[in-house]
Order: structure tokens, then sequence, then C-alpha cells
């Protein structure tokens, strides 16, 4: 599909920085699925299980998912700007990180899983909350950050002029 994707022109060029566009956008993501988080007791057996205070829990927490967005940047780029399919993008992408990185580090790993019960379920619902909320602004955020370049690029290019 992502080759699909490439042959229709959805490569981001130099100029459009989709990596710093998710990177920001999954920072604001990470506000509501902190909120799932809290409500659902993950985040204290996460700081408990890490042995770490609660603000440096939640920084790490904001580190990981601004990498994550800027990994959803670069996966999807220009396809990420979709208004109608971006936050569908956003919650597949959330899903994906839980099960390939989430479920692995905190359940199999360990020798006894990290979280069971509902803070397993809010684990699983803030990463649907924020892959939600990464794609739905994720092109709001993007879009800044291309104008400003794209107003510095040649006429000829604008035109589509140049590749």
């Amino acid at each position: 599909m992502l080759e699909m994707l490439r042959a229709h022109g959805l490569d981001a060029g130099p100029t459009q920085r989709p990596l710093a566009a998710g990177a920001i956008a999954g920072l604001i993501a990470d506000l509501p699925a902190i909120g799932v988080l809290f409500a659902f007791g993950s985040l204290d057996r996460l700081a408990d299980a890490a042995g770490a205070a609660m603000p440096a829990t939640l920084l790490l927490h904001a580190a990981v998912m601004a990498l994550g967005g800027a990994g959803y940047g670069l996966l999807f780029q220009r396809a990420a700007n979709d208004p109608a399919g971006g936050w569908l993008f956003g919650m597949a992408y959330g899903y994906l990180l839980w099960q390939a990185v989430a479920v692995p580090l905190l359940q199999w790993i360990p020798g006894d899983p990290l979280l069971t019960g509902p803070p397993a379920l809010g684990l699983l619902l803030g990463q649907l909350a924020w892959g939600l909320v990464l794609g739905a602004v994720f092109g709001w955020v993007h879009r800044p950050l291309r104008s400003g370049l794209e107003e510095r690029t040649p006429a000829a290019a604008r035109k589509g002029g140049w590749r």
C-alpha cells in the first residue's frame, strides 16, 4: 500500500518537514492520552514499576509520544494530511504502536505483566485516543510548517515545473 501512496506523489519533499509536524502533533495528542491513562490508573502503575516520580514518568511518556508522532510523519508523510482519513490513519497507527511496542515491553518481556485489568485497558484506550488526536491534528500542525518554506520556492517549482 505504501508503494501505491508513493506512486501518486505522496512522498514529502525536503521542505515539508513531516517529522517535525509528527513530533509536535504527537505532543498535542499526548494531552488527552495522559487523561485516559490517569483515569484508568495506568500512569501510577507505570511510575511504580519504573520507580520514578510522576513528573519524570510524564516527561518520558511525552518524549516517547513525540518520537511516535515523528514516526507517523515519516511513515505516512503527505498522506497524513488527509482531513477525511487522517483520524483513521492515526487510530490505526496508535493501535500498531500499542501492539508492537507497549504490549511486548510492558506485558511480555517482564516476568509478570506490569499492567493488568483497568490499567491495561487504559493503556490501549490511551494509545487509541493518542492516535485519533494525532491523525486529526497532523494536517493542522503540518500546514504552517510547510507554508513558510513553500513561499520561498521558485515560481516554476510551485507551478509543478520542478520535481
